[in-house]
């Protein structure tokens, strides 16, 4: 058998255990439903309002397109420390640009003009932060860790610096639509979630992009050996994550009307866990977008709930990291029940 076939064969065997073998997200959406039926019976006239589904939909996207651009990293076996850093230099670059050279008048004949270039400066600044991750990670060799962990800190210095730590605000109308529109009943953060989302699955299960994540992940020393440019691949999902980070900046100018430093920085590690929950794979080579989704709706869900029922907001966050224990302890009993049993009986 030639190397082709061998590498045919591999591909075909990730493939089978990607979509069949995937026993975690069934779990979830029993817990999912096991939590909508909880919270039902506690809150039966204030649980499903539209009050709430509206406060959901307008707080998950943020979070869930920073996940997505953690979850593409963790996948490969990687980590992007950088991804609040790139969002809020993404956002105080357009915010100042917008300041200084947009005509005020919209009537303007330069004006859509520069609105474009504008949102152009923003995407650079993401795709170079983007590069620069994966080149050294990719080409220099530096661990991702280490490397995402410096350039964040050097980022976050520089939007620290240009604001005085203070923050920019006043944006055109388009923005603040951006963050606070409704089209056809649906937030606009919202539709933009729903499109990265789709985005990122067709990118990561029908592409041979996605495949090579995956393969990384599991096991980059035999992706390399079977013909891979592991290295370029590497360099294009730190790419592909700061390119998603290039939408939240334009969501959290526009739900906040505001660019600072320190906006989101609590989300960092609750990106982290959300992909968990979702079943990425902390050693990489496995995770599904449809599974963070689901992880999104129940941490959503649970906060809403908890607000409703008058419970404080930090006890939410310490409820997030119970569920997360729990949900994988699960997971983990489901799948060893025979062992497990065996131990017991050993005793």
């Amino acid at each position: 058998m030639n190397l082709s076939q061998n590498n045919i064969n591999v591909k075909n065997l990730i493939l089978h255990n990607y979509i069949f073998k995937d026993k975690y997200i069934n779990n979830l959406i029993l817990f999912l439903f096991f939590l909508i039926l909880t919270f039902t019976l506690l809150l039966p006239n204030e649980f499903f309002s539209m009050r709430i589904l509206h406060s959901i939909s307008f707080q998950m996207p943020e979070l869930g397109i920073l996940t997505l651009a953690m979850m593409v990293a963790l996948i490969s076996g990687g980590l992007n420390l950088t991804i609040i850093a790139t969002t809020n230099l993404a956002a105080i670059t357009m915010a100042y640009i917008f300041h200084n050279y947009l005509p005020i008048n919209p009537n303007s004949d330069s004006y859509y003009f520069i609105f474009i270039l504008v949102l152009l400066s923003g995407l650079i600044v993401c795709l170079s932060i983007g590069f620069i991750n994966g080149f050294i990670t990719a080409y220099i060799g530096v661990h991702p860790i280490l490397v995402t962990l410096g350039t964040m800190t050097i980022f976050d210095g520089v939007s620290i610096y240009v604001t005085r730590g203070g923050t920019v605000s006043g944006f055109p109308n388009e923005i603040i639509f951006l963050g606070n529109g409704i089209i056809f009943g649906l937030p606009v953060p919202m539709i933009i979630f729903i499109l990265c989302c789709i985005m990122c699955t067709v990118i990561m299960n029908y592409t041979a992009f996605g495949l090579y994540v995956y393969n990384i992940g599991s096991n980059e020393l035999a992706t390399k050996y079977s013909g891979v440019n592991t290295k370029k691949v590497i360099l294009n999902v730190y790419i592909l994550s700061g390119f998603l980070c290039f939408f939240v900046a334009l969501i959290t100018m526009g739900r906040f009307n505001s660019a600072s430093a320190a906006n989101s920085q609590s989300f960092i590690l609750l990106t982290v866990l959300v992909a968990f929950l979702g079943g990425v794979d902390p050693f990489g080579g496995f995770g599904k977008i449809f599974g963070m989704f689901l992880a999104l709706i129940i941490l959503q869900i649970t906060s809403s709930a908890f607000n409703l029922l008058g419970l404080s907001p930090h006890l939410t966050l310490a409820i997030w990291g119970i569920i997360l224990i729990f949900v994988l302890s699960l997971a983990f009993i489901k799948d060893n029940i025979t062992r497990i049993i065996i131990i017991f009986k050993k005793l």
